[in-house]
């Protein structure tokens, strides 16, 4: 029989807390978690106080009492004490001077923006789950500021070289006017020396062209790139073409998976897992000699004479 797992807060503390009221209460407003909440709220600013005063510039300053704050949480609203200096220097790290919403209130905002909720939307739903009154402003400027991160992210400095990109396109669904609708998102996944993948950027387009890669690739060199070694990429007409014209040095190879997928449209449905199976040899070779070594093989075999368009396009 398992040993069962020891609480990460002794039992004994649970039930002082507990004790003379309802467990299914602790979670509403003014309930166990909102106590919890200030206490602890309190005590860290206190901790906060203490270190401040313990700052050798702050010898001669004292406390000064306790100034009321009311902020907003995710169960609604609670007030807080919040110690005061003689000096009036001290500035809280966990709520800020001009602070009125508890730490991880914003996350459940972005939350829902992200998964398509509009402002007003957002206020209704925070109104009936958790009686908390936040106007569409409020929704505005918590997003509004998570937008501004957004931007300075697409617009960041990148290294001068990556030894290798990935270039492709995932579908996603997005609200769009009301509408739920598929939208392409680009995506330039860059790899580094050592493995780490970075993503390079994030671009909405309805229509992928050559034209719309040409531009990705200007704003990559506009960020800081001077070089890609290898640029991995589907099938697009052009696309190569767009690559070299900024990064002339570029070597460029098509995607092993579009590349599959190519292939399996010159073939019969019937045939198709042996043909899979007879092309692993090609992309599982230990380098490029093996390769086309295997390549040669394939195309003297039975489905290489009976789908000769398959070696071409390797080739």
């Amino acid at each position: 029989m398992s040993r069962r797992k020891d609480p990460s807060i002794p039992n004994e503390i649970l039930d002082q807390l507990l004790a003379g009221t309802d467990a299914a209460a602790a979670r509403s407003q003014g309930g166990l978690l909102d106590s919890l909440k200030k206490a602890f709220a309190e005590r860290a600013l206190n901790a906060e106080m203490d270190h401040h005063l313990g700052h050798d510039d702050q010898v001669g300053n004292n406390r000064n009492g306790y100034g009321r704050k009311t902020v907003t949480t995710d169960s609604g609203r609670i007030e807080i004490e919040v110690p005061r200096d003689r000096a009036g220097s001290f500035d809280p790290q966990l709520i800020a001077k001009y602070q009125r919403r508890f730490p991880g209130f914003d996350d459940k905002i972005i939350s829902m923006y992200a998964r398509g909720m509009s402002t007003r939307e957002i206020t209704g739903h925070l109104r009936e789950l958790y009686g908390i009154d936040a106007s569409p402003d409020l929704i505005s400027t918590i997003t509004d500021a998570v937008l501004e991160e957004v931007a300075a992210w697409q617009q960041r400095p990148l290294d001068p070289a990556y030894p290798l990109v990935f270039f492709d396109a995932i579908r996603v669904k997005i609200r769009d006017e009301g509408m739920v609708r598929n939208k392409a998102i680009h995506i330039a996944l860059g790899v580094m020396a050592d493995g780490t993948k970075v993503v390079l950027g994030l671009w909405l387009e309805q229509n992928e062209g050559a034209k719309f890669w040409l531009r990705v690739m200007n704003e990559l060199r506009n960020r800081g790139v001077e070089d890609i070694m290898l640029a991995v990429v589907d099938g697009l007409k052009g696309f190569p073409d767009a690559i070299t014209a900024v990064f002339p040095e570029a070597m460029v190879q098509t995607c092993i998976v579009h590349l599959l997928r190519n292939s399996m449209d010159f073939v019969a449905w019937k045939d198709r897992k042996a043909l899979g199976m007879a092309l692993k040899a090609i992309y599982r070779a230990v380098d490029a000699v093996a390769a086309e070594e295997a390549l040669t093989a394939f195309e003297a075999s039975f489905w290489g004479q009976r789908y000769p368009a398959i070696g071409q396009s390797w080739r």
